[in-house]
């Protein structure tokens, strides 16, 4: 009998998950089904109740339902870390939810570009939902320094509260906003902001991106201005498509116990 999984959110269309999932299948011969559904904005419980009731066994979870997703789970310790799940499995008359994404940026970055974040001083642009969902997985690798930056230095400054109160001290983790950037320099710059939708720029001087930086913006699909920034200041730049696989990776290996190859499917996106 073939397991059954989905992705949910609204939009959904445009989800690249059930191609990665597909292929994650065909290469370790685990038998199962992946779908893209749409949920109604108003109907996120309602569709994951109808996917239960229809024997599912999880299902990934993207915009807007990701913070929505934490009311309805009983989390895994790395989800209570963060404040979003993306990651369901359906166990009896239970919820369990994990969050992948950190993970994926982390593999991605190390593992894909060979870039180490121990001891690099790092700085993350936004400080909404993305960025709290990676921040806890950076701080794990001991990098130098963390700074999270946000047009709203307030919304900074709570998730660095957030994470001191769990006694995270030995980490070099402050708030700042973008206009007190100009004497700063960082090793790997990340854009966890939704700029690149609207082609918006970041206020962010070019002088951050350190001699060998790593740009790193969390979009994939497209150049956003972040990028080209990046790209004309000297900076090595990638896209977040490598940390989409790896993401994915992680939640297949959560529910399968099977953990898959990246680098094909990467290449396979790529080339598509």
């Amino acid at each position: 009998m073939v397991d059954k999984y989905a992705v949910i959110g609204n939009p959904i269309g445009h989800s690249k998950s059930p191609i990665i999932h597909k292929a994650f299948a065909e290469q370790t011969g685990e038998d199962i089904s992946y779908e893209a559904i749409l949920a109604p904005l108003d109907g996120f419980e309602a569709t994951i109740q109808s996917l239960i009731a229809q024997g599912y066994k999880g299902a990934n979870v993207t915009v807007p339902f990701k913070f929505e997703a934490l009311n309805l789970v009983y989390p895994s310790k790395r989800a209570l870390d963060e404040v979003a799940v993306n990651t369901l499995r359906f166990l009896g008359g239970e919820i369990r939810g994990d969050s992948t994404d950190g993970t994926g940026l982390v593999r991605d970055i190390q593992q894909n570009l060979g870039i180490t974040i121990a001891g690099k001083r790092v700085l993350l642009l936004g400080a909404g939902g993305a960025a709290d969902g990676v921040l806890q997985p950076l701080l794990n690798e001991m990098p130098a320094s963390l700074v999270i930056t946000n047009r709203t230095v307030d919304k900074a400054q709570t998730m660095v509260k957030k994470i001191l109160s769990k006694n995270h001290n030995a980490f070099s983790l402050t708030a700042c906003a973008f206009d007190n950037l100009s004497d700063a320099q960082f090793d790997i710059v990340i854009n966890a902001t939704s700029t690149g939708l609207t082609d918006t720029a970041l206020p962010i001087p070019s002088s951050v991106f350190a001699n060998g930086c790593l740009a790193y913006d969390m979009m994939y699909g497209r150049e956003t201005p972040f990028m080209k920034q990046a790209r004309e200041a000297g900076a090595q730049v990638a896209d977040g498509l490598g940390m989409l696989v790896e993401q994915a990776a992680e939640a297949f290996y959560i529910w399968r116990g099977v953990r898959p190859r990246t680098q094909p499917v990467i290449q396979q996106l790529r080339s598509a």
